[in-house]
């Protein structure tokens, strides 16, 4: 089964980086007909989600809508190293996103893309894909 990993450099605390087009690649030279793309962050501080990247103010909506949701500084995890946000944040939206393939293509939807959430940048993320 086809497997491909890379990283992404963030550059803020709060980030959104459309990873689509990488995965897009691994699929189009790995892909069966048809079966799972699965994409996943091995990172307790960062998530990967689906949604609309054709207006980047969508993904500035959802970083500012986290933050309201789950303020910085008022958890108990705080008290270790300051970023108790980040994993509640990276909890509620998750590692990894499963992307059904279909003639050696991502079915995703006209606006949608597959984003990596940075929620305790800058850092280097890892993402693991996998194709079933």
């Amino acid at each position: 089964m086809p497997s491909h990993t890379f990283t992404v450099k963030t550059v803020r605390r709060h980030q959104i980086v459309d990873i689509t087009a990488e995965v897009a690649r691994f699929v189009a030279q790995h892909a069966p007909d048809e079966g799972i793309c699965c994409a996943y962050a091995p990172h307790a501080t960062a998530a990967i989600t689906i949604n609309e990247n054709a207006d980047p103010q969508v993904c500035e909506d959802i970083l500012d809508a986290l933050g309201k949701l789950i303020p910085r500084g008022v958890w108990r995890h705080d008290r270790v190293d300051g970023n108790a946000d980040a994993h509640i944040k990276a909890a509620i939206i998750g590692p990894g996103q499963a992307i059904p393939v279909k003639d050696g293509k991502l079915l995703l939807g006209t606006w949608q893309a597959i984003m990596l959430v940075e929620l305790d940048g800058p850092r280097t993320r890892t993402i693991h894909l996998t194709l079933r």
